[in-house]
């Protein structure tokens, strides 16, 4: 059954949205760089090379939508990332990259209700498919970084569904999981923080933004500005 649930401190839903019951959703959508996770991998990548402050300024601005060509962004930062070992890599996975509060139990809770869950990133796959087998993901979409003879080369492989996962992939990678398990888009949650996520945003049955930046609030049905991301479950209760 439908219904407008209570706002508390920290959780906002915008005012007309009608939230169903979580077992009556059948996908839930994430980002994972500052919403599945604490940390910006990229920044932390570009720290092995003494460039995060650099990186970190192009993330920032291009999460907040000052800089409004994802694709773009991306390159220009992957190309500050030429010869970076790859055990770097590791190493950000190993000291750095953190889950975000509650983020364990949402799943669980999503998993549990019957939902599936797809991880779509505009970060990269050493992390997201770590991400999938550490958390049972069901669907994991992100970039690849071309690495030789041991050390990144600066640039993004293309594959089979393209090169750079932005927003628009974002958007057309939710559309197309929901076409592969037979369900409207109505029946998804799409969870994001920056800009880039606002194309799956809008077309997912519900929208989260958590922790996030100006415009994405703007267009979320439901805001998380304080706590972790398991007080999503709060609407359901």
């Amino acid at each position: 059954m439908n219904h407008s649930p209570s706002v508390s401190s920290g959780l906002s839903v915008r005012e007309g949205v009608q939230v169903r019951a979580l077992r009556d959703y059948r996908l839930i959508a994430f980002d994972m760089d500052s919403t599945l996770i604490t940390i910006e991998c990229i920044d932390e990548i570009a720290a092995a090379v003494g460039l995060k402050e650099e990186v970190a300024a192009i993330t920032e601005a291009t999460m907040r939508g000052e800089i409004t060509d994802f694709r773009e962004s991306l390159i220009q930062r992957v190309a500050l990332l030429k010869g970076v070992p790859e055990q770097a890599l590791q190493a950000v996975y190993d000291e750095r990259l953190r889950l975000t509060p509650g983020a364990e139990t949402l799943v669980s809770a999503c998993k549990a209700a019957g939902l599936k869950v797809l991880l779509v990133s505009g970060g990269f796959t050493f992390f997201a498919e770590r991400l999938r087998d550490r958390l049972g993901l069901d669907f994991v979409r992100a970039n690849l970084l071309e690495a030789a003879d041991g050390t990144l080369t600066g640039r993004v492989l293309p594959q089979a569904w393209g090169d750079i996962c932005d927003g628009a992939v974002k958007r057309a990678t939710l559309l197309d999981v929901a076409s592969l398990m037979g369900i409207d888009p109505a029946q998804t949650i799409a969870v994001g923080d920056g800009s880039n996520d606002i194309p799956m945003m809008q077309v997912a049955g519900l929208s989260v933004a958590y922790h996030a930046k100006p415009k994405v609030r703007e267009v979320a049905d439901v805001s998380i500005d304080e706590g972790g991301l398991d007080r999503l479950l709060e609407l359901f209760a």
